[in-house]
């Protein structure tokens, strides 16, 4: 694990041009596993606070022919709908295809950006309620990080809870110090208000808050923590992003309370993210 203070890269060089590129405006190193960035945004893009679109760069020349094709995954954009910018939060993946080379990109360089946003974790899929969960694990975080800094989330509901695990307590710093910004914003600060709470949890590295977010929100803790009563189809939602075991184990809970997993053609009470899991 390397130093905790994130470190930020403000020098830029020339790249080459690339088919929908966009132009990398900030780059945040938080730990040896995790980043992220920041880059133009394209004119013609529109989309909702909490949907993804594919991004990426060009990779090697093909030793036969010498030409590149583009190395394109699903990343989901942690800026809000109304931001000048495009943010994603990434990992770092030493041999993976995109990772290995994305984690290397500085300020001035080009990155793709197809401007065809889509997802299931938006406002819209979800019915009227008083109190929003937002589960994320890892990167997962990366939809809820657009979601609560939009003022659409806080004038739908009353409460919004943001529950993020990570192994260790280096990996919770992206979203401490966006939970942290939001009061001092001057867009939205005033509209959020007391309405977030933040319950950040690690699984490996001692911290103030210990253990798996399916066990800590089954067993109660969740609600404990912030005085909630027990998870109802009436007055609460929730939405997912993480791995395919937190998908399928918050989705057990979600039903075993009598609510039903909503999408954006008929929103119901649950919406789980799919698109990064296997």
């Amino acid at each position: 694990m390397t130093d905790q203070n994130p470190i930020t890269t403000t020098e830029a060089k020339p790249v080459p041009v690339l088919p929908d590129a966009q132009t990398v405006t900030k780059v945040t190193h938080y730990t040896d596993r995790l980043f992220s960035f920041r880059v133009t945004r394209p004119a013609s893009l529109r989309f909702r606070s909490g949907e993804f679109v594919m991004i990426g760069l060009m990779g090697d020349p093909d030793p036969k022919t010498g030409k590149q094709k583009p190395l394109l995954r699903a990343y989901s954009i942690a800026s809000p709908s109304w931001d000048d910018e495009l943010e994603f939060y990434s990992i770092k993946v030493q041999d993976g295809p995109l990772t290995s080379k994305l984690q290397n990109i500085q300020v001035g360089d080009e990155v793709i950006v197809r401007p065809k946003p889509v997802g299931t974790l938006v406002l819209d899929a979800l019915l009227p309620a008083k109190r929003m969960y937002f589960i994320a694990t890892g990167t997962g975080i990366a939809p809820f990080a657009s979601l609560i800094r939009d003022p659409d989330l806080y004038e739908r509901y009353d409460e919004v809870i943001l529950c993020h695990t990570c192994r260790e307590t280096a990996e919770l710093k992206y979203g401490a110090d966006l939970v942290a910004s939001l009061s001092d914003d001057p867009l939205i600060g005033e509209v959020v208000g007391d309405k977030l709470k933040y319950f950040p949890t690690t699984t490996q590295e001692p911290s103030a808050r210990m253990g798996r977010i399916t066990h800590l929100l089954k067993d109660g803790e969740v609600a404990k923590e912030f005085g909630l009563p027990p998870l109802n189809p009436e007055t609460d939602r929730l939405m997912v992003c993480g791995s395919m075991g937190l998908n399928v184990d918050i989705k057990a809970i979600c039903e075993a309370a009598g609510m039903t997993e909503g999408s954006n053609s008929q929103p119901a009470e649950f919406v789980v993210e799919k698109a990064f899991v296997g």
